[in-house]
């Protein structure tokens, strides 16, 4: 019952044999045409080659010039032809046309009523089927509380987050913990924050947020035109993560349930792109841990994780 396949309509064979066979009788009209016109130029040209041109002037067959003969057996041959086709064929003509035309037509209207009949019939079939879909698809309430959207950034003192669609810092631990956190899940993001990317990040499943219609990405990688259908998409992942950018990062606040903050300990007034201020008296700090900066570091920076209080 779901997922039935639709037919194609088709020409019946009696239907294609009548088309074909009309095709063949107007082909044989146009041969006759040619013919005929052919003819009158070829016993012009016989009649001047012989009598100004003087091309065969003494040749007598049967006591007449050769090319009166030849203008003769090429009129019986003409003759012939027409008779073979409007005379022998004499029941083809326009009125036997027009008859099998208003057959094909009777026909086909006949067999489009009957394909509209099965069409609406398979549609009220295909809405059972999207609305069964839907209703499993649909997330319980207990599932809705087992998912933990979780917001991850780098950010400066100022809340600085980037310039330019990249990042203003190297921190080779921060994308370790970036990498290590958000491995095997959903990613959610913009469409400045995917396209910064070089190529799409390993096993994780991006989500990614635009207004463009038609916005072509690489295989796997889901686009969708809001928050709410790029959480909807992710609702089967324990832990989705938002990634950015600046405009994703304002949205999400007033649904996230824990923040993963690297704080990068330098104001960067440069920066172009900020992560919006963390209200102490709704997010609560749970975890904290310090790096100082070294060769691989410019900045130090912390670890510090917020659950909504």
């Amino acid at each position: 019952m779901f997922g039935k396949k639709k037919q194609i309509p088709q020409i019946d064979k009696e239907q294609l044999a009548l088309i074909k066979y009309a095709e063949k009788r107007i082909k044989q009209k146009k041969r006759v045409y040619i013919h005929f016109v052919i003819f009158l130029i070829g016993s012009v040209f016989l009649i001047i080659a012989n009598t100004i041109l003087g091309i065969g002037k003494d040749t007598k067959i049967f006591g007449l010039d050769w090319f009166v003969i030849a203008v003769v057996l090429w009129l019986s041959l003409f003759i012939y032809h027409f008779i073979t086709v409007f005379i022998t064929h004499s029941f083809m003509g326009k009125d036997w046309e027009d008859q099998q035309l208003e057959l094909l037509v009777a026909k086909q209207q006949e067999r489009i009523e009957k394909l509209k009949q099965e069409y609406l019939k398979e549609e009220k079939e295909i809405a059972k089927s999207e609305a069964y879909n839907q209703a499993q698809d649909k997330p319980t309430t207990s599932e809705k509380k087992k998912t933990e959207i979780t917001i991850i950034v780098a950010a400066g003192e100022n809340n600085a987050i980037g310039k330019d669609n990249d990042l203003i810092w190297h921190l080779s631990d921060d994308l370790k913990r970036f990498k290590s956190l958000t491995n095997g899940h959903h990613i959610i993001m913009g469409r400045k924050t995917f396209e910064s990317f070089p190529r799409p990040l390993p096993n994780r499943t991006h989500v990614v947020i635009t207004r463009q219609k038609d916005y072509k990405a690489p295989d796997g990688v889901i686009i969708v035109n809001n928050l709410e259908d790029a959480l909807d998409a992710a609702r089967r992942d324990p832990q989705p993560f938002i990634i950015g950018g600046g405009e994703i990062y304002k949205q999400s606040m007033s649904i996230a349930d824990k923040l993963e903050i690297t704080r990068v300990h330098h104001s960067f007034e440069d920066a172009d792109t900020f992560f919006p201020e963390i209200d102490k008296s709704i997010w609560t700090e749970v975890s904290r841990e310090y790096r100082k900066k070294d060769e691989k570091h410019a900045y130090d920076f912390t670890f510090i994780t917020y659950l909504r209080a």
